[in-house]
């Protein structure tokens, strides 16, 4: 009897190391957080240019969206290591056709965003300088993989993936998804007399129409990423019901793009997300890193049924599987 007491025992002890191993193991994946880091003209603020966020995975893939002209062009101190840049759509807002020349330069409300970087854009001088992949749809490939190899890169490095589509960068799969804006290529971005003609003649190049993104970390977390859009279907039926974002990094500008009551909208009653982050607000937002009262950002804020979050310049966010903040809100 007393064996078979011991040998018990002993099932028991084994079965509950086996238990607590298991749990450890499980415990760093569960811990594990999507990093998010928005990029802004001024530290600590939301201020009219900010566009530009570092998504940082788990496993250490780090992407940059929308770099536009509030990166201090490739020598920023804040970019560290970039895999992958994503550009929305062709606008010097986004894509960058001149940056700020420091962080801090100038005011919140007006920036010094006195560097000039066309023809090249922000977009690609950091792409070159970092060896990192420009990952867009539509017809920006081809235009960045001309970029890339006139200034020496790699043409390849420049990587389509078009709606309905996916391309792994990492960890991390980048999906890209229809948003309804302009998408025209500057006579300043193209050289020769083409660009001169463009530019006398009031037009752009066609760049196919922009896009948002859908990305899914390993973490489990997927956030979609608006670019600059009004309200589409696709936003409840691919974002909302086909890859369940929880996480929306949402235009609220106006005028150029969705609206702040717009936004909204699609926000509480079409994507359902458990957390927004407002972008594109085209106004100062904050101050001391509040948001200032009757400004597009608090009305936005206040019509929403979900948690947002400021994007606050320099200011790093953490978010779990399920899109909640765990770190940084």
């Amino acid at each position: 009897m007393r064996t078979l007491s011991l040998t018990a025992t002993g099932t028991k002890l084994a079965v509950a190391a086996l238990a607590f191993s298991a749990a450890l193991a499980a415990a760093p994946a569960a811990a594990q957080t999507v990093k998010i880091t928005p990029l802004g003209s001024h530290d600590g603020e939301f201020c009219p240019f900010d566009r530009a966020m570092i998504f940082e995975d788990p496993d250490g893939t780090r992407l940059l969206y929308d770099a536009g002209r509030t990166v201090a062009g490739a020598e920023d101190a804040r970019l560290g290591t970039i895999d992958a840049i994503l550009v929305s759509h062709m606008h010097g807002d986004h894509v960058g056709d001149r940056h700020i020349s420091a962080v801090n330069a100038g005011e919140c409300g007006k920036p010094d965003v006195s560097v000039a970087v066309a023809p090249n854009t922000n977009s690609v001088n950091i792409a070159l300088a970092k060896n990192a992949a420009i990952v867009t749809g539509s017809e920006m490939p081809s235009f960045f993989a001309g970029k890339l190899k006139a200034l020496g890169g790699d043409p390849a490095k420049s990587q389509l993936v078009r709606f309905g589509a996916s391309r792994k960068v990492g960890g991390v799969t980048v999906t890209t998804v229809p948003a309804v804006h302009s998408n025209g290529i500057s006579g300043a971005f193209i050289d020769g007399d083409l660009g001169h003609m463009l530019s006398s003649a009031g037009l752009t190049a066609y760049a196919g129409p922009p896009t948002g993104y859908v990305l899914t970390f390993s973490n489990g977390l997927v956030a979609y990423l608006s670019g600059d859009t009004g309200v589409t279907a696709e936003q409840e039926t691919v974002v909302g019901r086909q890859y369940k974002a929880k996480l929306v990094v949402m235009n609220i500008g106006d005028t150029f793009t969705t609206g702040p009551t717009e936004a909204a909208y699609v926000i509480n009653d079409l994507i359902k997300p458990a957390a927004v982050i407002p972008s594109h607000a085209n106004e100062v937002a904050t101050k001391d890193g509040t948001v200032i009262a009757g400004t597009k950002t608090d009305t936005f804020m206040k019509a929403l049924s979900v948690p947002a979050h400021l994007p606050l310049s320099g200011r790093t966010m953490e978010f779990d599987g399920a899109g909640a903040c765990t770190a940084g809100c």
